[in-house]
């Protein structure tokens, strides 16, 4: 482990500089930064596949007070470029067995800065929109880092899918279960998958980019679109597959990534945001009942509201109330249905665990 005195940096593409020490793996890394304003669930959120290419500016001020424990990951290890906090503990304090963040992000490579002002770095992030950094703890030298950072490519146009989907196949669950659903990974969270099988069906995971005949060759009940990271604009021949799954009439239910593909299938569009939704406590109203529910999101993209205005066959189901952007939608004509948000959270609230229930009850009247 590096010494706690160690000096890091974080330049941001504006020319913005913040200055603190090391944590995690000394090393230089560039990605898109975001911040996220969850007050818990910090495990969760940094092997959350959808952060991947991002280096994610935690605004809770107290970060890895309890350590990490091996069951509350989201994937298979850290998927976050970068790590920016304002106090980082390495020591944990839990009863449970558990480990520190520090080894955590030491062992998945995760390049760290600790006693950042981080409130006002989302302020200048909020205010001034998501863009590129560099975090290092190699060198300071701004000159260097600022030619390094001119080489990171832009979020906008970056196919990431790839990157964090299965390779094969596999089953979760009872193979005998009475529903079968199918579920294309472009970054799943594992809560997903766990939110299906602990409703009694049987999940087998595909690679992003399987085409929809060997789905359609498995036989499902239902299709379940995962979350994930990037821009889903170049994700032209999935969205292809997607749009002939739709076809069949097999229910489908896309969540985040997945959402914004349902959307580009029919025919909509979407939009990179000023600086995009992270965290837990964020607001949407259900349009359909009227009510409104608390939910955890963590997307940089958008379905544009005016194109899903204009569709014959879309409906717009939710609202986030921050903002008035499109936060759900469902195909007129078909059982199929969608949200720009995490109904299975983890880390958040449980208000959204109904659209489960609801896509399980379309699969169940196939």
């Amino acid at each position: 482990m590096q010494s706690s005195n160690q000096p890091a940096v974080i330049l941001l593409e504006d020319g913005t500089v913040f200055r603190g020490l090391a944590c995690g793996k000394i090393g230089t890394t560039t990605g898109e930064i975001a911040f996220n304003t969850g007050m818990t669930g910090y495990q969760e959120i940094f092997t959350d596949p959808s952060y991947f290419g991002q280096i994610v500016v935690m605004a809770t001020s107290h970060i890895g007070n309890y350590g990490v424990e091996a069951n509350e990951v989201e994937s298979d290890g850290c998927k976050i470029k970068g790590l920016v906090v304002k106090k980082f503990s390495k020591i944990k304090s839990r009863y449970r067995e558990s480990d520190t963040l520090q080894h955590f992000l030491e062992r998945d490579n995760v390049v760290g800065i600790m006693d950042v002002d981080t409130r006002a770095l989302v302020k200048h992030i909020r205010d001034n929109g998501a863009q590129n950094a560099i975090l290092s703890s190699e060198t300071t030298d701004l000159e260097t880092l600022k030619q390094q950072l001119a080489q990171t490519p832009s979020m906008k146009g970056m196919e990431l899918a790839s990157k964090v989907s299965t390779k094969e196949s596999y089953l979760v669950g009872d193979e005998k279960a009475l529903i079968k659903i199918a579920l294309l990974d472009f970054g799943v969270k594992q809560n997903i998958i766990r939110s299906l099988v602990n409703r009694g069906c049987s999940v087998r995971v595909f690679p992003y980019d399987t085409d929809y005949k060997e789905i359609l060759d498995y036989q499902p009940d239902g299709i379940m679109l995962s979350n994930g990271p990037g821009d889903p604009e170049p994700l032209t021949e999935v969205i292809k597959n997607i749009g002939q799954l739709v076809e069949t009439g097999i229910p489908i239910f896309g969540i985040c990534l997945g959402h914004q593909i349902l959307a580009l299938s029919q025919g909509l569009s979407t939009e990179k945001m000023h600086n995009g939704h992270r965290g837990i406590n964020h607001p949407v109203k259900n349009l359909i009942t009227g009510k409104s529910e608390i939910t955890s999101q963590n997307h940089g993209f958008v379905v544009r509201k005016e194109d899903a205005l204009n569709h014959p066959n879309i409906t717009i189901t939710h609202e986030h109330l921050n903002d008035g952007t499109l936060a759900g939608i469902k195909l007129n004509n078909k059982k199929a249905f969608s949200v720009q948000y995490h109904p299975e959270a983890s880390p958040g609230p449980h208000d959204s665990d109904y659209l489960f229930d609801e896509f399980i009850e379309n699969s169940k009247q196939l």
